[in-house]
């Protein structure tokens, strides 16, 4: 189903400029823009792909990964096709690297409306937009986003943070969480991993997501070996987080396995993982996760206060939960976050 974009402009050589991502695609009639979703049709930029979900299903919110909303909780999950990064190991890769009407990569139509009513039949706390880049599917987002809230639901973008600050503040009122992938801390690497050079837009509409509209925000960087592992921008990543973000700010420091053209690559060594939330605590934050590794102590909660286990978590499930009205059920520490 076609659908007119909301935030585009109209040059004077008769292209278009989306205004969605900090890409800033420029199309001539018929052209589509880096993430193949947008196109240049008549001289109006439409979306390729309002409405189509590529993958759908119910999962559990630490699946996201979010370990401080709701803890246990279940959202419906949906994503559609294309990205504006497109980085080489992404394990969703057969559906954001993919094209509307490609061959082989099937969608089916679901509206607004049937999203709150599957949410709502599944009894879902809130819906997600993931698997693939949800700022790309802007416009359905949007009108979702809205429902959910006048629906009592609550919304999640699960995303790479690469929006434009007015596609953000569209969106922004009707957001709860913003579980945001911080790739990297230098130009060189970001251009090797998602094909940008200036990556200062994901920082800025982090920061924008926290503060103008406060939204939860929760932090993943996978690291890859060889690519974004080095010591000085994995602290980098973490005082950012902690200047920016504040200390009680969750990063989630995950394990890199191989996919796609990152295939000849090792897993990540657990020691960089280690290494990496050791620095993260040095750098001053208090709930640093890693994730990829089921049975690791690093997959729990701890009181940031008297260093109490608060959950216990194997993979996505919650094998164990000491947290009683949002605090510690030992010292009655508030612990940051949103808890049943």
């Amino acid at each position: 189903m076609l659908k007119e974009a909301i935030l585009y402009q109209k040059l004077s050589d008769n292209r278009l400029r989306c205004d969605t991502c900090p890409r800033h695609c420029r199309l001539g009639e018929g052209k589509r823009g880096y993430c193949f979703t947008r196109q240049n049709q008549g001289g109006k930029l439409c979306s390729l792909t309002y409405g189509l979900v590529a993958s759908i299903s119910v999962n559990p919110i630490e699946k996201k990964p979010v370990f401080h909303f709701y803890p246990g909780s279940r959202w419906l999950s949906l994503g559609s096709l294309g990205c504006n990064f497109r980085c080489p190991g992404c394990q969703n890769w057969e559906i954001s690297h993919a094209k509307p009407g490609q061959e082989g990569r099937e969608t089916s139509y679901l509206s607004p409306e049937e999203c709150i009513t599957l949410a709502e039949r599944y009894n879902c706390l809130g819906i997600s937009w993931t698997f693939n880049e949800p700022t790309i599917w802007f416009e359905y987002t949007l009108e979702g986003a809205k429902l959910a809230k006048n629906h009592g639901l609550y919304t999640n973008y699960v995303t790479n943070g690469y929006i434009t600050p007015q596609a953000l503040d569209l969106i922004g009122p009707y957001l709860d969480i913003f579980r945001v992938d911080i790739k990297a801390f230098s130009p060189s690497s970001y251009s090797q991993i998602a094909h940008i050079s200036d990556f200062t837009p994901v920082l800025e509409a982090t920061a924008r997501a926290r503060k103008k509209w406060g939204m939860w925000v929760e932090v993943v960087t996978n690291i890859i070996p060889g690519y974004n592992d080095d010591e000085g921008e994995l602290r980098g990543i973490a005082f950012w987080i902690y200047q920016e973000l504040g200390e009680f700010t969750p990063w989630h420091i995950t394990r890199f396995f191989p996919h796609l053209k990152l295939s000849h690559l090792e897993p990540t060594p657990l020691e960089v993982l280690e290494k990496a939330k050791a620095w993260a605590h040095q750098e001053g934050l208090h709930y640093v996760y890693l994730g990829n590794v089921p049975g690791h102590p690093g997959e729990n909660t701890y009181c940031h206060k008297c260093g109490s286990l608060l959950i216990k978590r194997q993979v996505f499930d919650v094998l164990e939960y000491n947290i009683h009205q949002g605090r510690c059920s030992n010292c009655q520490t508030l612990i940051p976050g949103k808890f049943p």
